[in-house]
């Protein structure tokens, strides 16, 4: 894969499936075969849900699944396959010894391109990402063959500063990866949350001038049903394609990276923005903190 320059066009693909818990073995033949799909359809960059080698609910488990991207076979069996399409997929991740992290890998030309480790952890309710995950340190944008590139997993989607830090480092794409269980009824076939995520998905697209891949898992687990619903917004704010809410889907849209330029024309917002004085703004707020 060359210089993103090359791509005028692009086909993505969404992956949205429901992974077996606890079963890496499963769930990595069961990236195999979408990874054969997707070739079958010509899809550049193939894009699987939060933990999809694992599952969500792992609680005690998350040691038995963890893998470290260097010594796992599975792992180098994916990268292997990412010299014919772009891979991003989630994993629990042995980055030291004991300590493990929710993370999503972007595979790409037979080579780890980036490696984004989630930050906030929802640990409350029915969540407890924090008992068993260390947190993120730091939200990066990379260069992927398709252009400047971000990654977020679920929650920190949900945090705005996140989308705004990888704007401000010039993420042209902002993937999204997701475990979101449904909650809350709604008067169409979709949870009320649903909404929840998409409109986040139109916001951030539309001021970041970026495009906003979105795959979100489904299925059950542990009392738990996952939404779907999985999405494309372009960089105006315009939802393109969207999967099925609930159920197993494979989705693939071809998109026109040229509509990034178009949008910044229209819509100056990446060359008006002014990074350092959020940074001046946010360190007085901290400074002012009380204990």
């Amino acid at each position: 894969m060359g210089n993103y320059d090359n791509f005028s066009t692009m086909r993505i693909g969404l992956a949205q499936i429901a992974p077996h818990l606890g079963d890496v073995a499963k769930n990595f033949a069961l990236h195999l075969q979408y990874i054969k799909k997707a070739k079958k359809k010509a899809v550049d960059l193939l894009i699987f849900p939060e933990l999809s080698l694992t599952g969500y609910t792992l609680k005690d488990l998350v040691e038995e699944v963890a893998i470290s991207p260097e010594k796992n076979p599975y792992f180098g069996q994916l990268q292997a396959a990412s010299r014919e399409l772009s891979l991003v997929f989630g994993f629990v991740e042995e980055k030291e010894r004991g300590l493990f992290y929710n993370s999503a890998a972007f595979l790409s030309g037979g080579k780890i391109l980036h490696i984004h480790r989630k930050v906030f952890l929802p640990t409350h309710g029915m969540f407890e990402e924090g008992k068993f995950f260390a947190s993120g340190k730091t939200f990066q944008t990379f260069s992927s063959p398709y252009g400047k590139t971000g990654m977020l997993i679920c929650r920190d989607f949900l945090h705005y500063g996140a989308s705004y830090l990888l704007f401000a480092g010039g993420s042209e794409i902002i993937i999204v990866i997701s475990a979101a269980p449904g909650r809350g009824i709604s008067s169409g076939e979709a949870y009320e949350t649903s909404r929840m995520w998409e409109l986040m998905g139109e916001a951030i697209s539309r001021f970041s001038n970026a495009f906003l891949f979105f795959c979100n898992r489904v299925g059950f687990e542990d009392g738990k049903s996952f939404a779907g619903g999985s999405f494309i917004y372009n960089p105006l704010g315009e939802l393109v394609a969207q999967a099925a809410y609930l159920d197993k889907d494979f989705l693939i849209q071809e998109i026109d990276l040229d509509d990034i330029r178009q949008a910044r024309k229209k819509w100056p917002y990446k060359r008006d923005d002014r990074p350092e004085i959020i940074l001046e703004s946010l360190n007085k707020i901290v400074s002012s903190y009380e204990d």
